[in-house]
């Protein structure tokens, strides 16, 4: 996994209202603009090329896997509070405040008593 890229992703996204609209609307679309244009920039004036997101991040990107996410070696919170500012209002208006965390919760359940998955490079 290249983690720092798909954290990188997580923490652009999640930080930026427009960002996470576009993300939302078309996650295919957003995830290839992205990777292409977005992710490189290091600032105003200088692009890396060092970074590439594998398959299976841009698919679970694309189908808002946290779950995957998760298990490859995202970041917990990044990952956390990215999928809360996609998912917590619908799930709460369905059925009750912290629906969605305990949703994530539940689906992290396997994960109980096993080893962090590792956020190194």
């Amino acid at each position: 996994m290249s983690k720092y890229y798909v954290n990188k992703f997580l923490f652009t996204v999640d930080r930026d209202p427009d960002y996470l609209k576009r993300y939302i609307e078309d996650p295919k679309s957003f995830v290839a603009t992205w990777e292409q244009s977005i992710g490189p920039k290091l600032n105003d004036a200088e692009r890396s090329t060092v970074h590439s997101l594998t398959d299976a991040e841009r698919q679970a990107l694309i189908k808002h896997d946290f779950v995957a996410l998760f298990e490859m070696g995202a970041h917990f919170f990044l990952n956390l509070t990215m999928y809360i500012g996609i998912y917590d209002e619908p799930y709460m208006a369905k059925s009750g405040p912290l629906s969605f965390q305990r949703e994530f919760a539940a689906k992290l359940q396997h994960w109980r008593d096993k080893e962090y998955p590792s956020v190194e490079t």
